[in-house]
């Protein structure tokens, strides 16, 4: 009854002479455009709201902004409360300056001519910028840093290098892993290489003064023991029951590593380190076969011998990787000498072995750094192994861990004989060489 009042009512206000069925409907427009009229003005109200908020904060921003920057003029940016000072740990850094040549190889395991060179080269990869929080760890602290800890064994911890060097416990892992990272990315494409050009002519005749010709290194692996990884531990246990990862790596005549290929489990076989290498994919892919440029190769009865390298009985017998014949078979005297004289040739891979787990002995103990970033390690040491015997930096008697007399450090296991080969043209070579020996190493 109300709503025809209206209907009428309105009909009568805007002069229209309807009926009221016409007039229901001409209220329902009316209603449906006064909500739409109140809805357009809630939204113009809350947008209006919207950037007037905006625009209080975006001026409370401007004036706390300018705020900051007139202050940052008129007071001091430093800060003490953010730097600890580590007085105590910073004696020994500081020491190092007074130390004399001696007492310097002993705690950095290089000479001061050595640690110099390794500055230049990786100084400006492992410098930091100033920032106004606090002045930067210097380049040479880094690398005296990293220095020791690649000389120390797996007892000591980052707490006790970080007092010796005042700085922060993570900052030393943080330090040892960028200077590590720096070497290898640096250094190693220039110091691990096998021999080409007259290098190639070198190691052979250095090869062939020791009796055993057409070789330019030998090869070889190691393990080098890890803390238990998160993932697969199992994998990583070896023959002797401890964790590690192996090190293969191939050994010139000057005790120099030309290849390095390290991060394997520790339970993983040589034959099968050695198939997934990179040496391996280089000379098997070729389709001669051979590792090394064959104009270098030698003819004896009829049979090309060409370079290649040495190994012991865990690697496979192929054109480009020699062996000594197993003992388990009656051997001739010629076979037993061109087995002696190969081993004594070999002994070139332990003896490098040797000195670089000595120098450097975090590849004796366990370290408590990731497992991930050991093959980088790893390569790390290979590289200053290299630096240290190019540049003539000896290696001190003291330092072989074999002569330690806790005698504390653990055992190689035993290497497993590969047991794959077959007669091939490897065998033929093999043969041509040990019962043509002494003709060939007068040629």
């Amino acid at each position: 009854m109300a709503s025809r009042r209206e209907a009428a009512v309105l009909s009568s206000v805007v002069n229209l002479n309807v009926g009221p069925g016409l007039g229901d409907r001409v209220l329902e427009l009316y209603r449906l455009q006064a909500d739409l009229l109140r809805r357009t003005r809630v939204r113009e109200l809350l947008d209006r709201n919207r950037r007037m908020r905006r625009y209080r904060r975006r001026r409370r921003a401007f004036l706390l902004s300018s705020l900051a920057s007139v202050l940052s003029l008129i007071t001091s940016t430093n800060r003490p409360v953010w730097v600890r000072n580590r007085g105590p740990g910073q004696t020994f850094w500081t020491l190092a300056d007074s130390f004399d040549e001696e007492e310097w190889k002993a705690q950095f395991r290089v000479s001061r001519a050595t640690f110099d060179y390794l500055l230049d080269r990786i100084g400006p990869a492992i410098k930091r910028r100033r920032t106004n929080y606090r002045a930067p760890i210097e380049p040479r602290r880094r690398l005296a840093l990293t220095l020791w800890w690649f000389s120390r064994s797996g007892e000591y911890r980052y707490r006790s290098i970080a007092a010796l060097f005042g700085v922060g416990v993570a900052t030393v892992c943080v330090v040892v892993r960028q200077v590590t990272s720096a070497i290898v990315d640096r250094l190693y494409p220039r110091c691990v290489t096998l021999p080409r050009g007259p290098r190639l002519d070198r190691t052979l005749r250095a090869f062939k003064d020791r009796c055993y010709p057409q070789c330019v290194g030998a090869i070889g692996g190691t393990h080098i023991p890890i803390a238990p990884p998160r993932e697969n531990p199992d994998h990583y246990i070896n023959k002797r029951g401890w964790h590690s990862v192996i090190l293969q790596a191939v050994v010139d005549h000057n005790l120099c590593f030309t290849d390095v290929y390290a991060g394997w489990p520790g339970s993983t076989s040589s034959a099968s380190v050695l198939s997934s290498s990179d040496l391996y994919l280089k000379a098997e892919d070729r389709p001669d076969g051979y590792l090394f440029p064959r104009e270098k190769s030698l003819v004896s009865d009829g049979v090309e011998i060409p370079v290649h390298l040495i190994g012991d009985a865990s690697f496979p017998l192929k054109p480009w990787l020699m062996k000594g014949y197993s003992p388990e078979h009656q051997l001739s005297p010629e076979q037993r000498r061109f087995s002696y004289t190969l081993a004594s040739a070999r002994s070139v891979v332990d003896d490098a072995f040797a000195r670089l787990k000595g120098r450097w002995r975090c590849l004796l103990k366990k370290s408590d750094i990731d497992v991930s970033m050991m093959p980088r390690v790893v390569a790390a040491c290979c590289v200053l192994h290299n630096i240290c015997e190019t540049r003539g930096d000896s290696f001190l008697p003291e330092w072989n861990a074999e002569t330690d007399p806790s005698g504390s450090y653990l055992r190689q296991p035993e290497t497993e004989p590969y047991d794959g080969d077959t007669y091939c043209t490897a065998e033929v070579i093999r043969d041509t060489i040990t019962y043509n020996l002494l003709t060939i190493l007068q040629y």
